[in-house]
């Protein structure tokens, strides 16, 4: 087992190379900028970062262009795979965190009518691109994309009841 300490970005770059390998740290950017960061805030530099630490821990095979751009591209080693399988055997014993600059601003006094005009806006445009992602998978993608997918969906249409609901209530 690695001494490397991992993070959860060390596991969301184990899982990307799982699903996509081999990639670069730029297909990472890609894959997560469609997937993980509408759960799961991650600065992309720290795709390139972790990359790099985890294939000198022995968690990734590196394999660097000769020539050209000299681009990097990873794949998951059997260290890496049994790391992975580790962490997604943990049980999880903590709850989500919220960052949502609207709660905040409504915890602190604002305007619930109008914050609720664009957050109504927001919502149904979150939604509609999960839908139009949800429509667009094949009968190959993992399972667990799909159930994250539909999680994402039932939290805004929830998020687009509540906002409703605050309107109503105010007028």
């Amino acid at each position: 087992m690695s001494t490397v300490r991992l993070t959860n970005a060390s596991y969301v770059v184990l899982g990307l190379i799982e699903a996509f390998q081999p990639a670069t740290a730029y297909d990472l950017k890609r894959a997560a900028g469609q997937s993980v960061v509408n759960f799961w805030a991650l600065p992309h530099t720290q795709l390139y970062s972790e990359t790099s630490r985890l294939a000198e821990a022995g968690l990734l095979h590196e394999d660097r262009e000769e020539s050209g751009r000299r681009r990097r591209s990873y794949t998951l080693s059997d260290e890496g795979k049994a790391e992975l399988n580790r962490w997604r055997a943990e049980p999880v014993t903590s709850l989500y965190e919220v960052h949502d600059q609207a709660t905040l601003k409504l915890f602190f006094g604002a305007d619930p009518e109008t914050l609720a005009a664009d957050q109504i806006a927001l919502h149904e445009e979150k939604l509609r691109e999960y839908e139009e992602t949800r429509a667009s998978l094949d009968a190959d993608t993992p399972r667990g994309i799909i159930l994250a997918l539909e999680m994402g969906m039932g939290l805004e249409r929830h998020f687009l009841d509540f906002w409703r609901t605050t309107v109503k209530q105010t007028k």
